[in-house]
């Protein structure tokens, strides 16, 4: 692997072509900062866990929830998985993952700060950060047997781009799975990007809501997804009423 990148910096691998996007990291980093989500190394290193007076204690008390479920399910699979997630951050969940035995695990985000952080924390010989953007072919043809997707896809413009391109990069047998993240139904998608909008303008950052995109839940439709979080039977009434999380299992078409 290391050989397909021009060079490292403090840990991360940076493809020789990639150019960093200082503009939208200082403003992410910026928005984080605001909303106390930056951590120090040692807190880093405790995550999913916080401290009972952490601002976000819920957010990470579901968080860790979702993980202790994807970490259970992936050890059941008894075998060697190359395993990529897709917007890392700061690389907690990526170095959770690689605490499963008979792992390969790549952590890949565009904010460069917090991959040096999650480098420079989290050092174990089966886990690697890489620097890039997913959309401009950084990872070629390599192959993965999972694809994660923690509490990022909302950062994607188009759900449908950036899933039929990731699914280039998924084995034939491999899983996409998305969790941590809302859908909307078409009726409620406006309500929710005037709340989101109002959300940054309320912390001073009305610009970041440019780089927040909502996602319909009909999209889903155009793949070979199942529902693991809830059974279908309820996966609607429950899941927009109860303000809990899906988790979405994609996998090729068969």
């Amino acid at each position: 692997m290391d050989g397909d990148y021009l060079y490292q910096r403090n840990g991360v691998y940076i493809p020789g072509e990639s150019v960093t996007d200082a503009i939208f990291e200082n403003l992410y980093l910026s928005v984080r900062q605001k909303e106390q989500r930056i951590f120090s190394n040692a807190e880093l290193m405790k995550l999913p866990d916080v401290s009972l007076n952490c601002k976000h204690h819920y957010e990470w008390s579901v968080r860790k929830k979702s993980c202790k479920r994807l970490l259970t399910y992936l050890k059941k699979k008894d075998r060697f998985l190359k395993i990529l997630e897709v917007g890392c951050g700061n690389g907690w969940l990526s170095h959770q993952m690689a605490k499963i035995p008979r792992t390969e695990v790549i952590g890949l985000d565009i904010n460069l700060t917090e991959l040096e952080q999650a480098a420079e924390v989290f050092t174990t010989s089966n886990l690697k950060f890489v620097y890039g953007d997913p959309k401009k072919n950084i990872l070629q043809n390599r192959q993965f047997d999972i694809i994660v997707f923690a509490a990022s896809i909302q950062y994607f413009p188009s759900f449908v781009e950036i899933i039929r391109l990731t699914l280039n990069n998924l084995s034939a047998e491999g899983e996409i799975h998305i969790i941590d993240s809302f859908f909307y139904e078409r009726k409620d998608l406006e309500a929710a990007r005037k709340r989101g909008s109002e959300y940054y303008r309320n912390i001073g950052f009305p610009e970041m809501a440019n780089y927040y995109f909502h996602h319909l839940l009909e999209e889903m439709n155009q793949f070979n997804y199942t529902v693991r979080q809830l059974p279908n039977s309820f996966f609607r009434k429950i899941f927009f009423r109860k303000n809990i999380f899906p988790w979405f299992c994609i996998r090729h078409t068969i």
